[in-house]
């Protein structure tokens, strides 16, 4: 074995080296908890950010932010996180904490992965 050959061998494994602990720091920091502040509503709502227009399209969607959630989850929407703060959307992996919720703020604990959080908790925001 050459020193050239050596050398690109000691590189090459060092470049693995690297490309692994930042997959690991990634994948660490992808599970680490976070507390998300926002309304629970379903998606085809927070899609425009309030169920106010579809109450008044279709009045069999209820007066209330609870029952016109309910209606669209019936229809095949999901329960999200809608953070109108930063116009943001969250779908969530746990359907039946977010239902005691549906129309509320909440807080919601869990570790954020791309667009969708890991539920830990759901509560009550002041």
């Amino acid at each position: 074995m050459t020193a050239k050959n050596g050398f690109i061998r000691i590189s090459s494994l060092l470049l693995t080296m690297l490309v692994a602990l930042s997959l690991c720091a990634a994948q660490a920091d992808s599970n680490a908890v976070s507390t998300f502040t926002g309304e629970i509503m379903d998606s085809l709502c927070a899609k425009v950010g309030s169920h106010d227009q579809m109450m008044q399209d279709m009045k069999s969607m209820g007066k209330d932010k609870t029952t016109c959630s309910a209606k669209c989850i019936q229809l095949g929407a999901k329960y999200v996180l809608f953070d109108s703060s930063r116009k943001a959307i969250y779908e969530l992996d746990d359907q039946d904490k977010a239902e005691k919720f549906a129309g509320h703020k909440v807080r919601v604990s869990g570790a954020l992965q791309k667009k969708k959080i890991r539920v830990s908790s759901i509560e009550a925001a002041d």
